[in-house]
C-alpha cells in the first residue's frame, strides 16, 4: 500500500484524492483481467485441445462439465479480493464494498465448482458396475441442495454482517416452513436412500406400476422423481418417495435368472372329453413322444383292471385312459424335449378348475431367453403346435358361438 502511494505520489496524486481510488481500482481490474485473459485464453484452452485429443475418458467429462473453468473465475476473485485488502485503505466504503463483491463472487463459483465436481464423479461412476446399484443422480442432488442452502445462509450472513451462526439458530422457527416447502427433496432423498440400502431399483430395471402407468424401463433416478421409459416409448414420472410407499413391480429377477415364465391356458370344451376307443390308442402309440407314456400307462391300467371280480361290461369298474390325460402327458412330453424351454427350472401342464368357459389346461414353463421378441415367437410357436394337435386327441378347443355358428345355426332351422 506504501509502495503504491509514494507511486501515486511521483505522479502529483494524493492518497486520499478521489483520483487515487479511481486509478487503485482500475489497476485491480485490469489485473483481473490480465489473469482473465491468461487463465482462459491460454491454458484452458490448452488444456482443452489436450482433452479432445486424448482418449482418456475422465478429461474429456471434466472439461465437458466446466470444473476448470469455473475454479478459474473463483481464483479471479480471491485474487480481485486480495488486491481491494492490500491496496485500498482498511475500512473505507471502496474497500469494504469491492472485498464484499469479490467475497460473494468466490461463494458463487466455489459453490458452481463443487456442483461441476459431483458432476464429474457421477459421469465417471457410470463406467463402474457397482454405481449401477445406486440411485447416485439423486444423492448428489440432494447434497448440491444442502450445499445451495449453506451457501446462501453465509452470503446473506456476508451482506448483513452478522454470523451465519445466527442465521441458523433462527431457522429453528421456521422448521415447519422448511420442511413443507422442502418436502419432496427431503422424501425423495430418504426414498433414494432406502431404494439403494435394500436393492429395490436401479437404472435399467423393468418396473410395472400400474397405478402411475408405466411400465418399461427406468432411465433416471432423481431426488424427486423417477423416470420410466413405458414400451410405447412414452415417459411415466414417479414421485421418488411412491416407490417406497406403493407397491411397484421390479422384473430384473427375471432377467438376471435368465428365464422367462410362459402361463397361458387352453380351453378344452368339456364335452369332448372321453377314454379313448382302441382304435385311437393304437393311431397314438405310433406318436414317438407318447409311446413310452401310453405303455407305460397301458400295462398299468390292465393290472389294476386284472385284479378282482370286474364286469367289463360295465365302464365304471374299469380304469382306462381319456384323452384329455394323454393330451397332457403329450404337452408334458414335448416342454420337456423343447429346444427353447429351461429344463432346470419348473415346467408343467396341469388342470385349473372347469368354468362356462370350459376345462382350462394350463403351460406353465420358462424360456431361454428373456429378450421380448424371442420369447413371444417361442410361446406363439408353441401354442400353434397346441391348437394344431388338440384335434388328433379328438377334443375340441371351447369358443363362444360367432356369427359363422350362428348362421349355421339359422340355416339348419330354416331348412
Amino acid at each position: 500500500m506504501q509502495q503504491l502511494a509514494t507511486f501515486l505520489k511521483q505522479y502529483g496524486i494524493e492518497p486520499d484524492h478521489p483520483t487515487s481510488l479511481i486509478v487503485i481500482v482500475g489497476i485491480i481490474f485490469l489485473t483481473a483481467l490480465i489473469v482473465h485473459f491468461i487463465l482462459h485464453r491460454i491454458v484452458l484452452r490448452a488444456f482443452e485441445r489436450r482433452a479432445q485429443g486424448s482418449s482418456r475418458l475422465w478429461l474429456q467429462i471434466i472439461t465437458g462439465n466446466k470444473l476448470f473453468h469455473r475454479l478459474a473465475f473463483m481464483l479471479q476473485g480471491m485474487i480481485v479480493n486480495l488486491q481491494a485488502v492490500l491496496w485500498l485503505e482498511k475500512g473505507s466504503d471502496a474497500a469494504l464494498i469491492l472485498s464484499t463483491c469479490a467475497q460473494l463472487w468466490v461463494m458463487i463459483y466455489a459453490l458452481m465448482s463443487f456442483f461441476s465436481l459431483l458432476d464429474v464423479i457421477a459421469g465417471l461412476s457410470h463406467r463402474f458396475a457397482f454405481a449401477a446399484q445406486f440411485p447416485l443422480k439423486g444423492i448428489f442432488q440432494g447434497v448440491k441442495l444442502l450445499s445451495a442452502i449453506v451457501i446462501g445462509i453465509m452470503m446473506i450472513s456476508l451482506l448483513i454482517g452478522k454470523s451465519p451462526a445466527i442465521l441458523i439458530s433462527g431457522l429453528g422457527a421456521m422448521a415447519a416452513v422448511l420442511m413443507l416447502v422442502f418436502k419432496d427433496p427431503i422424501l425423495g432423498l430418504v426414498a433414494g436412500i432406502q431404494l439403494s440400502a435394500n436393492t429395490m431399483l436401479k437404472l435399467g430395471d423393468w418396473l410395472e406400476m400400474p397405478k402411475y402407468g408405466a411400465d418399461g424401463a427406468v432411465i433416471d433416478i432423481g431426488l424427486t422423481t423417477v423416470k420410466v421409459q413405458n414400451w410405447d416409448n412414452t415417459i411415466t414420472t414417479i414421485p421418488t418417495y411412491a416407490l417406497v410407499s406403493d407397491a411397484f413391480k421390479n422384473w430384473s429377477g427375471m432377467s438376471a435368472s435368465g428365464g422367462r415364465r410362459i402361463k397361458r391356458c387352453i380351453n378344452i370344451d368339456t364335452t369332448s372329453i372321453r377314454f379313448l376307443s382302441d382304435a385311437e390308442h393304437e393311431k397314438l402309440m405310433q406318436a414317438r413322444l407318447l409311446k413310452p407314456y401310453m405303455a407305460a400307462r397301458q400295462e398299468e391300467i390292465n393290472s389294476w383292471n386284472g385284479q378282482g371280480d370286474v364286469a367289463a361290461a360295465s365302464v365304471l369298474n374299469q380304469r382306462g385312459m381319456t384323452n384329455v390325460g394323454t393330451f397332457r402327458a403329450y404337452l408334458t412330453e414335448y416342454l420337456r424335449q423343447h429346444p427353447s424351454i429351461r429344463k432346470d427350472m419348473t415346467q408343467m401342464v396341469r388342470q385349473l378348475a372347469p368354468g362356462a368357459e370350459g376345462l382350462p389346461i394350463e403351460i406353465y414353463a420358462f424360456t431361454n431367453t428373456v429378450a421380448w421378441l424371442e420369447y413371444e415367437s417361442i410361446q406363439a410357436d408353441i401354442f400353434d403346435h397346441v391348437f394344431a394337435v388338440v384335434g388328433e386327441f379328438g377334443l375340441r378347443v371351447h369358443q363362444a358361438p360367432t356369427g359363422s355358428d350362428v348362421r349355421a345355426i339359422a340355416g339348419i332351422a330354416s331348412s
